[in-house]
């Protein structure tokens, strides 16, 4: 598969995409759910709260994946293997991590109203938070701009195009 450059993997990861953090359930089945994300020193920051059902689940087993996919300014998806370490009021500051993820994802939906983010931010220190550090273990940065599949998928496709009427 073709990787992002290194430009492109860059400004994906400044941007506001949202993305899909898979948990572990008890019995071993995954459990994934949209979530934001804030990618720094390369960890990614992901905030929740503490009755949510995969904070629960990443508490008691760190292992996660996390899938961020776009289609602009270019097609591609950022996807990471690792383990989420929480972090917790009051043995650590979760707010300015926390405002961070605000400014990204609030600021950029209202940049006329730049207000928007304190009122979310104010309501978001009304709830029972913790802060997510996913550690990659696992990287893939795929252009899907220029992905044509696999190799036995093309073949296949060569093999049986313009047979839909058969």
């Amino acid at each position: 598969m073709p990787r992002m450059q290194e430009d492109m993997v860059t400004t994906f990861l400044e941007q506001p995409h949202i993305g899909v953090i898979a948990s572990l359930r008890e019995n071993g089945m995954p459990y994934s759910v949209p979530v934001w994300w804030l990618h720094e020193e390369g960890n990614f920051w992901v905030s929740g709260t503490t009755n949510r059902v995969w904070c629960k689940q990443l508490k008691a087993d760190s292992r996660c994946s996390l899938c961020i996919e776009a289609i602009t300014p270019a097609p591609g998806f950022i996807a990471v293997d690792g383990n989420a370490q929480v972090f917790e009021l009051p043995d650590f500051d979760i707010w300015p991590i926390s405002r961070r993820l605000a400014e990204k994802y609030v600021g950029s939906r209202h940049p006329e109203d730049p207000a928007a983010v304190d009122r979310f931010f104010d309501n978001m220190r009304t709830e029972p938070r913790l802060l997510f550090k996913v550690q990659p273990t696992v990287w893939r940065a795929i252009d899907m701009g220029v992905y044509r599949g696999k190799r036995a998928d093309r073949d296949f496709q060569a093999r049986h195009s313009g047979n839909d009427a058969k």
